[in-house]
């Protein structure tokens, strides 16, 4: 099938187009230099934005915590019904949709491509399904590896190439594309009802520290070659004064950085961007965090922004969810998943009155707007920790229009409006921009080649906006952005019109991106009889139950890395 898009006004940074009016052709699912005009299907992008396909970097759409969480909240889903349609099945949900439900939302908005960032590897099988069941985007997910027993006794004694190795092992047995490491060190210890304080805490019963975990595995990252960096959850996440912690994080690997590239990628950063001794003298960490940032060149991170509003937390980080729900009293879940992880679920309301969530408001926004680099800073809520992706148009608003932050900040808990940075902060992000930190940066961060941009030979995944930037100003004109961001014009998946005008046309499959690390000898993991006999020993499943075949996937897309081990 040939597609022709006419005369829009093209953003796509990858390829240093700003806004310039140009058209896309595409042909069998991929961006072609030229298609025939007489045979091709047209769409009039005339007055209206070109970006290549949105990518979410963080949010949590799928697996075993996500399940618990719609089960623990049958509230989120009575307000929020996703009608069947002729071309579209039902679903609910508003904090935690179902899979169908998640689907079309991201597609609705334009996004084509949605990274799940916390597999345990116990449970890949069961995220694996419910990916396979999110309908139009393509999607891949991280395995947790920062407090697996293997992965620590290997750091412990110095063995980073076993563990390299293991690591391969790891990521292809899951299915899983980057290594995620939640709080770490933290979660091995809350299976003894303790945490870590610090990234130098010892880890009761391995002796070895945050630190030496997240340098061992940002080294083991560089010997597999893996598209992404270490993906890091932060020690102290959530508590007053954890910007000390976070920077110190990013600073630990600093001399594992090569020639400007990123070492590591700091999720959610407005949890861990809190300065105070405690929540009373609570405040903004966010100038110390982009200071820093400004400064470096192997960080990147990702927003974490909080919407006001109900949703529902979710997270690894077990110790921490205790913490929430002991600070709200509301129902809560809590999980250790064998020798793995934990996990912890507390549903939460984001109040504008409050002065503390209203200060983590502006804490994300400062972060992106003082962070002068947009390839560093990536928009997310770490959905639906910060709030529920659909957010997403009223972020892009907030970022663009100073105008549509002051309408905020003028109904936000007064003390929080007094010490907010942003009054003084006179940055609007342009459409470039935007196009950045929604899509080029994520595809960046991500090794995604060819995502994130409107070159030949790229996935013709692509969103078209009715914002006409010629004739109009998104700073003046936000309400406008945001109408436009809800419900794209035209939503392309793969070369097929899947959205028009905010409605689900067609129903398409997505595909399960995962790495395939090709190591320099082949790996005898598998016939490891230590292995089995622990598995025996301390998992509730046989070793050969464990690793997750091909075939479970329902379109596999493996992408193959040479590693250096």
């Amino acid at each position: 099938m040939e597609l022709l898009i006419k005369n829009g006004f093209v953003y796509d940074p990858i390829n240093g187009v700003n806004g310039e009016k140009m058209d896309i052709a595409i042909k069998d699912g991929k961006i072609v230099e030229k298609v025939n005009e007489r045979e091709a299907k047209i769409i009039d992008a005339s007055g209206m934005v070109v970006m290549p396909g949105g990518i979410d970097i963080h949010s949590h759409i799928a697996g075993g915590k996500v399940n618990a969480g719609r089960l623990l909240r049958p509230e989120d889903h009575f307000k929020d019904v996703e009608r069947k349609t002729a071309v579209t099945r039902s679903g609910v949900g508003y904090s935690i949709p179902s899979t169908f439900t998640t689907g079309y939302r991201y597609a609705r908005m334009g996004w084509t491509t949605v990274m799940d960032p916390a597999m345990p590897p116990l449970e890949a099988k069961h995220t694996h399904e419910e990916l396979s069941d999110t309908p139009i985007i393509d999607k891949a997910s991280y395995p947790l590896l920062g407090d697996w027993w293997f992965v620590l006794e290997y750091l412990r004694d110095g063995k980073i190439e076993e563990c390299a190795r293991h690591v391969a092992w790891m990521i292809k047995a899951t299915k899983g594309y980057a290594i995620k490491l939640v709080n770490p060190g933290g979660l091995e210890a809350w299976g003894f009802g303790r945490n870590v304080e610090s990234i130098d805490d010892p880890v009761p019963h391995f002796g070895i520290t945050p630190r030496e975990i997240i340098r061992g595995l940002c080294k083991v990252n560089k010997l597999l070659n893996l598209p992404h960096t270490i993906h890091v959850h932060t020690n102290n996440l959530g508590k007053p004064g954890n910007y000390i912690t976070a920077l110190e994080t990013m600073k630990c690997v600093e001399d594992l950085a090569e020639d400007d590239k990123p070492a590591i990628h700091i999720t959610h950063c407005q949890f861990c961007a809190f300065k105070g001794d405690d929540w009373r003298t609570f405040q903004s960490g966010a100038e110390e965090i982009a200071n820093y940032v400004n400064a470096h060149s192997h960080v990147t991170m990702d927003m974490g922004q909080i919407i006001f509003t109900d949703t529902t937390t979710m997270t690894a980080d077990g110790p921490f969810q205790y913490t929430l729900y002991m600070l709200s009293g509301n129902k809560w879940t809590n999980h250790d998943v064998e020798t793995e992880t934990s996990a912890g679920i507390v549903p939460f309301h984001y109040k504008r009155k409050s002065y503390v969530h209203a200060t983590q408001w502006s804490i994300g926004l400062e972060l992106a707007l003082l962070i002068k680099d947009p390839w560093k800073i990536l928009m997310t809520t770490d959905h639906p920790n910060a709030g529920p992706f659909i957010a997403y148009p009223r972020i892009v608003a907030w970022l663009m229009s100073r105008k549509a932050r002051e309408a905020t900040l003028k109904k936000i808990n007064p003390k929080a409006r007094s010490r907010s940075l942003l009054p003084s902060i006179k940055r609007e992000l342009d459409f470039y921009e935007i196009a950045v930190v929604t899509r080029a940066g994520q595809a960046k961060a991500l090794g995604l080649k060819s995502k994130g941009h409107l070159g030949v030979g790229a996935d013709a995944d692509i969103a078209i906006y009715n914002f006409n930037p010629e004739t109009m100003d998104p700073s003046r004109k936000y309400k406008a952005v945001r109408r436009a961001f809800k419900r794209a014009a035209y939503t392309i998946k793969s070369g097929q019109v899947v959205v028009k005008d905010g409605e689900i046309l067609k129903h398409v499959d997505g595909a399960t991106m995962w790495i395939d690390v090709q190591l320099c000898e082949p790996c005898e993991i598998e016939l490891n009889e230590n292995m089995k006999r622990r598995f025996k020993e301390y998992w509730t499943v046989e070793f050969e139950n464990y690793p997750v075949s091909e075939d479970y996937l329902a379109i596999s897309r493996p992408i193959p890395v040479k590693a250096d081990v």
